[in-house]
């Protein structure tokens, strides 16, 4: 089965992290990671309410990454096996512009 990452930014070639081969990040590490990013980045969430869905996070965890972030390939791999994990999904695309997940 096809397991891979692919985030798109305006204005920049798409990343994509092929995680075929890759070992699977357990689901809490993978909230964990991504709740280090959020944070260490100074990240804020989508909605007005405060209320930060996992989704929400891994989009805004890529968008404050960016692609200078995504030149990282260890960085690169890291959120991508995080996003996958956390989504639990093998297939997860991030439209960073259009702030969406589709699977």
């Amino acid at each position: 089965m096809r397991s891979e990452v692919r985030v798109t930014f305006k204005n920049s070639p798409p990343v994509r992290v092929d995680l075929q081969e890759v070992q699977p990040m357990p689901h809490e590490a993978a909230r964990q990671w991504l709740d280090n990013q959020f944070t260490q980045m100074g990240c804020e969430p989508l909605r007005p309410t405060g209320k930060l869905l996992l989704a929400d996070k891994v989009v805004v965890v890529a968008q404050a990454g960016g692609p200078a972030k995504f030149a990282d390939p260890q960085w690169a791999l890291e959120f991508a096996r995080a996003a996958s994990a956390s989504l639990a999904k093998p297939v997860v695309h991030i439209d960073v512009a259009a702030l969406s997940i589709t699977y």
